[in-house]
């Protein structure tokens, strides 16, 4: 049935570095939303297939095999619904999501994404052309046809894509800011996936181009607004660009003052204490404007305010296009 969000299904086309691996050894540290017993129990009730055919406990994995996970109902973590449809023509859809509601279904969420929310209102087959992450919010272009997305993804690799995104830092931010440099893995810190900026390249094999352009909007009680425009479109660019830079976002659990809210958050044992840090129950990025420059010649643009929790950090600022 159209909009129907159908079963749940965790699906991965295992990689090379998969290869030859115990199923139940990659379940459990892969997929570590379940213990390793109860990994057991689901391989056992056959809940994990491979290429489509159940599979058994002791399976030596192959590279380029399909693996699904038949879930089930489970139940997943309350999430805000209120998305917005900004604009909607033949072609595309500009939604905004608020802060908390992830893309697509991973981990504990399936049916609680804006992926499963937009299928309920008939959008089956929709191509996401912009993504953020769960606790951003913001707007997000997605194609309605597969030839709609590839002409905008072509867009997108010669610069006619633009995107423009609000983020609030802890101190005061220079007027205008140019940062091209690299982004790498963050040996320093206990969190496996924080990155990184530096103006230097560095001799690690993981450091991709990096280029944000920033400026600051304006200042309050020791915070600073600023408008970052990408020029890449790198994993956390723009939070561990500024993190780098000595302007910790404000709201974000890693690339905050305190890296190890994310430990306790993730524990479920934030403290009153670290609430009040943080300052907000999210990270204070915000994709604020999105513009397309057409093949025509014209251009589409299209904006939306941030949170009202974000917007109250900086009163009477007026957050317009």
């Amino acid at each position: 049935m159209s909009g129907a969000v159908g079963p749940r299904v965790v699906r991965c086309r295992l990689g090379r570095e998969a290869e030859g691996r115990d199923i139940l050894d990659f379940l459990a540290e892969r997929f570590t939303y379940h213990s390793r017993e109860a990994w057991a129990d689901l391989l056992a009730a056959g809940r994990v297939t491979l290429a489509g055919q159940v599979a058994a406990a002791g399976t030596r994995l192959a590279a380029g095999t399909v693996l699904e996970y038949h879930c089930g109902d489970l139940p997943e973590p309350p999430v805000p619904r209120d998305i917005a449809l900004v604009h909607e023509d033949e072609d595309l859809l500009v939604v905004a999501k608020p802060p908390g509601l992830p893309i697509h279904p991973a981990g504990h969420y399936f049916a609680h994404t804006l992926w499963a929310l937009l299928r309920e209102r008939g959008y089956d087959q929709l191509h996401f052309l912009s993504r953020l992450d769960r606790e951003t919010s913001g707007l997000l272009l997605a194609a309605k046809t597969s030839e709609a997305a590839a002409r905008y993804q072509q867009l997108a690799t010669v610069g006619k894509l633009d995107k423009t995104y609000l983020v609030a830092v802890e101190g005061e931010f220079p007027d205008t800011l140019s940062a091209c440099g690299w982004l790498t893995a963050d040996p320093a810190s206990v969190i496996r996936k924080k990155r990184r900026f530096t103006f230097e390249q560095t001799a690690t094999g993981d450091a991709q181009s990096a280029e944000t352009h920033f400026r600051r909007l304006a200042c309050h009680s020791g915070l600073s607004l600023v408008q970052a425009e990408l020029v890449t479109g790198r994993t956390h660019q723009i939070r561990a660009t500024l993190c780098s830079l000595g302007f910790p976002v404000v709201g974000d659990k890693i690339y905050g003052r305190d890296e190890t809210w994310f430990l306790r958050f993730r524990d479920g044992e934030l403290t009153a204490v670290d609430e009040a840090g943080l300052r907000l129950p999210h990270q204070a990025l915000h994709a604020w404007k999105l513009a397309v420059r057409l093949p025509s010649g014209d251009t589409q643009v299209w904006t939306c305010p941030p949170p009202a929790d974000m917007a109250a950090l900086f009163p009477g600022f007026r957050f317009e296009s």
